[in-house]
């Protein structure tokens, strides 16, 4: 099996990250031009793995505009042919590791109740820096439209103890 490389994502690869998410059935699927839009203005905070030329995972992350020692994780998509290897832990490891992130504290998340294997990615995170993992309601579901949406929960990680 050929090495998954990790990296910054590029305009180019916009597309791919939009199949790699739908593919996924789990994650809320944005539009085409939001992936277009992260890969061009967060490429800092969002990274892609990609293997044989395929685009196999994907976390976009942006630093919260009122507080820059937050990361606040968006997606996190893992290619069904990756799961259960590790992928998603070292997706979120490389992003914090790199110089844009050098003053993060806090890394935050909002996941489903449901999605039990975000919630364990997260946990497990924390669990790996030796750091908390809080728990909080951040969307009521009753804020979605349609009534078929579950509350978000935000998971905050931190304060991460040393340069990661």
């Amino acid at each position: 099996m050929n090495k998954v490389v990790l990296r910054q994502p590029q305009v180019a690869d916009g597309t791919s990250i939009w199949h790699l998410v739908r593919d996924t059935g789990v994650l809320d699927v944005n539009s085409p031009y939001s992936y277009l839009m992260l890969c061009k203005f967060f490429s800092d905070t969002c990274v892609v793995a990609e293997q044989e030329g395929q685009i196999v995972g994907f976390v976009s992350a942006f630093r919260l505009p009122a507080d820059q020692q937050t990361l606040f994780v968006w997606q996190v998509a893992v290619a069904e042919s990756q799961r259960g290897k590790g992928l998603g832990k070292a997706l979120l490891k490389a992003l914090i590791r790199r110089e844009a992130c050098k003053n993060v504290r806090y890394l935050e998340a909002t996941v489903s109740p449901s999605n039990l294997s975000s919630e364990a990615l997260f946990r497990g995170f924390a669990r790996d820096f030796a750091t908390r993992c809080e728990v909080s309601e951040c969307f009521p579901a009753h804020l979605f439209p349609g009534g078929n949406h579950e509350s978000e929960m935000t998971f905050r990680i931190g304060p991460f103890r040393y340069q990661t």
